[in-house]
């Protein structure tokens, strides 16, 4: 028994082009099943077709696998019908004036054999591929490139779809970025606004309590806007489950204090509330600033650690 072919590159090569004869392609793909390293190999003669796809340009196959392609096509001859001319009946040439018959059959069979050898035609009055225009082996290595094509295509189909996530997720990071630095830049220019205001009423709160260093609170309210911005030192620490609020008094007679946020103190006792929200228009008697839960209050619980008008 003969040993099995050995598999080379190039087998491996028309195997991906598919361009192989029934026997060949069977053989190989039994190959591919036992070899590890003969299917990384294919997959990479594969890679280098799509490369090719995504590159744009054509390369001719290594020398010994055309060779073996046109050996393969030559040995696969198709045969072709063709129509033979009809056999034209021709005067007798036996002197007699007027009289016509058809050739003897002899003579026919002869004239075919003549125009079978003139014309090229082969047995049976076929044309085999010998007989047809030979074409190129460009013509006959091309076919895979729309494989090729397609597969560069996907591949770079993938990519433009990866690349417009990422691009979409960046814009939506930096719109939003964006956002947030236009209202950052908003509130600010509001702070200034109102720090600025020569209408804001600007308020000192103190406390009436001895001790060592004494809290103190500012703050600049614009009653028509709303806006109030407040600042406070030299506060005491409070337990984790307190907090400080501070609070509007109305000047409207009988309406009820007007919570305006809580706040704790840092570790060197400074605190803050910025533009906290409250109802336009409402004139301000004074503020104070009580000792509340964490989660605040709807009325101030005496007594009161800071007190302005």
């Amino acid at each position: 028994m003969s040993a099995p072919r050995r598999i080379t590159t190039e087998d491996l090569a028309l195997y991906a082009m598919q361009l192989l004869s029934k026997e060949e392609t069977a053989e190989v793909a039994a190959y591919l099943e036992q070899s590890a390293e003969a299917r990384r190999e294919l997959a990479e003669i594969q890679g280098d077709l799509a490369i090719y796809a995504h590159t744009i340009e054509v390369h001719s196959p290594p020398a010994l696998a055309r060779e073996r392609l046109m050996k393969q096509v030559a040995r696969e001859k198709k045969v072709v019908p063709v129509e033979q001319a009809p056999v034209q009946e021709i005067s007798s040439r036996t002197g007699q004036t007027g009289s016509i018959s058809s050739i003897s059959t002899r003579e026919r069979e002869e004239e075919n054999d003549g125009y079978r050898g003139g014309r090229g035609l082969g047995s049976g009055g076929y044309l085999t591929e010998d007989d047809l225009p030979k074409k190129s082996a460009a013509a006959k290595v091309l076919p895979w490139l729309g494989w090729a094509v397609a597969a560069g295509l996907a591949v770079a189909a993938g990519d433009l779809y990866h690349e417009r996530d990422t691009l979409r997720g960046t814009v939506i990071s930096q719109a939003s970025r964006m956002d947030h630095l236009t209202a950052d830049a908003a509130a600010a220019r509001e702070v200034l606004d109102a720090l600025s205001d020569t209408s804001a009423m600007r308020v000192t709160l103190t406390t009436k309590a001895q001790t060592q260093q004494l809290p103190q609170g500012h703050v600049t309210y614009v009653p028509n806007k709303g806006t109030l911005i407040f600042t406070a030192s030299n506060l005491e620490t409070l337990d984790p489950a307190k907090a400080y609020e501070l609070w509007l008094i109305p000047s409207t007679p009988g309406q009820t204090p007007i919570p305006a946020g809580t706040f704790r103190p840092d570790e060197r006792g400074n605190a803050s509330v910025i533009m906290p929200p409250l109802p336009k228009g409402v004139e301000a008697k004074a503020f104070g600033v009580t000792v509340e839960d964490a989660a605040g209050a709807t009325t101030p619980t005496l007594p009161i650690i800071l007190v302005g008008e």
